[in-house]
This record gives C-alpha cells, structure tokens and sequence, in this order.
C-alpha cells in the first residue's frame, strides 16, 4: 500500500495539480508493476481542500472534511489518467458513493482486482470526518492484506526534526511504533500509527522524489526508515 500526500502532487506549487509529478509518480508505479506486484495507493487532498484549516476559518469541520475528501477523488483521478496513459490498468473506488465517477469501495472487488493486476486507488479517505488520509490508508492496507505500508514524503526518511528547518536533525532508519508515538515525530496522526501497531502493519517511509527508491523499496533495499513494533 503507498500513500502519497496531497502536497506532493502539487509539486513546487502552493496548491492544485502538477501534470509532470503526477506523471513522475506514475512512472515510479509501473515500474513496480511491472515486477508483478499488486499496488493499492491512498493519495490525500491537501493540494487542494483541508478540512482542519478550512474549519479554522469558520468553516463547520465535518462540511470540510467532506470537501477535502472530494479533492482526494480528484488526485486519484488525474492520477488514474496519467497510469492509464502509460498503459497501467487502474481503478478508483471511493468510500463515499459516486456512482458514473468511481467505484464505491468494497473491499472483496478491490482484493480480486489488485490480483488481477490493476492498481487501486482508495479515494475519499474513510468516508467519516475528523479522520486523516494517513488513517484511512492504514485502515485499507490492513483490509486487503498488504504486505507493507509505504509513506512516500519529501525527505529521506523520520528525523528527530524537519531537516529543512533543522539540517542537524537526527535521522532514524529504524523505529519502534511506541517510540514514533512517544516522541510525536509528527510523520503520521496518532490514530495511524496506532492502528498500524495494533495490526502489526509494518510503514517504511521515503522519499518520493528519489528516482527508483520505490523499486529499491520493493525490492528489499534499505532506504528510508522502517517503522514497526520491533
């Protein structure tokens, strides 16, 4: 299961769709494909909607989380374009029902359609509010059995600290899910990481942007920083 942050396709905008990083992404997707792996993927939203900042605004909190994960339909959309266009055979199954759009997800069509070789793209996170898409993509990699949860970030991996802002920040190739909790390392909600240990879903973050880090992932290379109960 990968999951990617709405930020990220955006790119080196503030906000909306870049069509060369979604393009990038793709890219680095088929080509884990093409080793006969199954690939789900949860993409985010926050390029475009986020229902917290929108709710700080005076916007009611649940009418945001709404509207944000509508935008997590649109990414998986364009995403699902890009992957089609590159000859990946892809599905978008959505928790809120869009009938004519995207599927409605079911987890036993998802299970048989990642065997049959497609990628799936979880959209619209849980379908429930005040949950995040770092939740729902453990939620649906738990539900179709993956074998890992890859979080693909801007950095190479958990720091102590953001290492944009502090170059100095120390870097943890591994960690104890007790211990990313703990120290509030902020590279997922609690509820994520929580759900994750609970299941015994090991996560492996990295850094998207590193060309064939996904494959090197896959391929039982040590990059990023493996998060599980040890």
């Amino acid at each position: 299961m990968l999951k990617y942050s709405g930020e990220a396709v955006a790119g080196d905008k503030d906000q909306g769709i870049d069509p060369r990083i979604v393009h990038y992404m793709s890219g680095e997707i088929k080509k884990v494909v093409n080793k006969k792996i199954s690939v789900g993927l949860v993409i985010g939203g926050g390029n475009l909607f986020r229902g917290e900042e929108l709710n700080q605004d005076g916007i009611d909190r649940v009418a945001g989380d709404h509207m944000g994960m509508l935008a997590t339909v649109m990414n998986g959309i364009a995403l699902r374009d890009s992957l089609e266009r590159i000859g990946v055979k892809t599905r978008v199954m959505s928790a809120i029902p869009m009938p004519g759009i995207v599927e409605h997800y079911d987890r036993r069509i998802a299970i048989q359609l990642l065997e049959a070789g497609f990628v799936v793209i979880f959209t619209a996170g849980t379908g429930n509010p005040f949950f995040t898409t770092d939740t729902a993509a453990c939620l649906r990699a738990i539900e179709i059995n993956a074998d890992l949860m890859i979080k693909a970030t801007k950095v190479d991996g958990v720091y102590s600290e953001d290492p944009e802002v502090n170059p100095n920040a120390n870097f943890y190739s591994l960690l104890k899910f007790d211990e990313a909790i703990s120290k509030n390392l902020k590279i997922m909600d609690t509820t994520a990481l929580t759900l994750a240990r609970h299941n015994n879903m090991d996560i492996k973050v990295f850094n998207f942007k590193k060309e064939d880090a996904l494959l090197k992932i896959v391929n039982g290379e040590n990059l990023g920083t493996l998060i599980s109960n040890g």
